[in-house]
């Protein structure tokens, strides 16, 4: 057989077909194997030679090179370029293989160049069967078993991982989801606000005043002008009405129609100290600063306003935000929709590598 393998190559290698050249064209076909088992595989490189503006067209097939000889994958074409870019040299390579022992003829394959057909030279293959020994059979060993991978936690750590972050991730998007439904906020900020008796916020602004003592560095504007709007601000919390805008003329006729004059002279005289530094540049004594001082807290001390221990205002819970804005909501919407997103593509990690895994 060896021998008819041979003389069938000289043959073919002998043959006018082998190699032609027409204007510069050669086609030539070689093969790596001429000689494989069933189902082994061969390729056959096809080289064209031909200028560099030539157009060349190579052959195409379906399944079958020949008879017997399937083609499985033609390579794209490798093109190298000779002479200054003036010649090129174009190859490309069809893997075949066949499954019936035989000693095939491979016919030229043909190439159009620039409209012209051209043929290579034809070669041949031949294919052995897998010689089995019958008469002993004890020399044919049986199936391997399937065997089992070893266990790497390197293979693993993906997977925990993104179980970890599937498990974050829907606990914060169910969260979310029942903080969006319910309009409720994130996070519900409460203020304690302690609110002090008018008499109580009076007496602790005149003690500061007194302590500053102004006054004894020649700032006595600034001493009557605190002093006067602490118990502007008394008068308005205590009685009602707005003495931070009236004068002092106004305040006084005010405060005559509920209190008795005895506590509204010594404020009297408080107001008209107070407007002569103001407006008149008066300059008082001493003595006279700290009898205004007296005068003032003896005005909130006679009309101050008691609370019963029952009637005592307890510290009010204020919500900040009562209820969510437009943006927040806005903001919450996408967060549901981002990490619904991280979620679903979590899962499809997950299932892809457990699919390869257990596959």
């Amino acid at each position: 057989m060896n021998k008819l393998v041979i003389l069938l190559i000289l043959l073919v290698s002998l043959s006018p077909t082998g190699k032609l050249r027409s204007q510069a064209v050669t086609v030539d076909a070689t093969i790596d194997s001429l000689q494989i088992l069933i189902g082994g595989q061969a390729k056959i490189q096809l080289q064209v030679s031909a200028d560099a503006k030539q157009n060349v067209v190579f052959p195409t097939y379906p399944d079958t090179l020949t008879r017997g000889v399937e083609v499985l994958e033609v390579s794209k074409p490798d093109t190298q370029y000779l002479n200054n870019r003036q010649r090129m040299l174009i190859a490309r390579k069809y893997t075949i293989t066949s499954f019936d022992s035989a000693l095939y003829y491979l016919p030229p394959m043909p190439v159009s160049v620039d409209g012209k057909p051209y043929k290579s030279q034809a070669l041949a293959l031949k294919v052995y069967s897998v010689q089995v020994d019958t008469l002993h059979p004890e020399n044919f060993f049986p199936e391997k078993g399937i065997m089992e991978a070893p266990f790497a936690w390197s293979d693993w750590y993906g997977l925990f991982a993104n179980a970890f972050l599937v498990i974050l991730w829907g606990a914060s998007l169910v969260y979310l989801i029942v903080r969006l439904r319910d309009n409720k906020p994130i996070i519900r900020k409460i203020k304690v606000d302690a609110k002090l008796p008018p008499y109580q916020v009076a007496l602790k602004e005149i003690e500061r005043i007194k302590m500053e003592r102004v006054w004894q560095r020649g700032a006595s504007k600034q001493y009557y002008t605190e002093l006067t709007d602490a118990i502007r601000t008394y008068i308005k919390e205590r009685f009602g009405f707005n003495a931070l805008e009236m004068t002092s003329t106004e305040i006084l006729d005010k405060l005559l129609e509920t209190n008795d004059k005895e506590a509204i002279a010594d404020l009297k005289s408080l107001f008209q100290t107070a407007d002569l530094v103001k407006f008149a540049k008066h300059n008082p004594l001493m003595n006279e600063n700290d009898a205004n001082l007296v005068s003032a807290i003896d005005f909130i001390n006679e009309t101050k306003q008691l609370v019963e221990e029952g009637q005592r205002q307890q510290p009010t819970e204020i919500t900040v935000v009562q209820k969510r804005s437009v943006q927040v909501k806005t903001w919450l919407t996408v967060g549901v929709l981002a990490l619904s997103a991280a979620l679903i593509t979590s899962l499809i990690y997950i299932g892809i590598q457990l699919y390869g895994i257990f596959k």
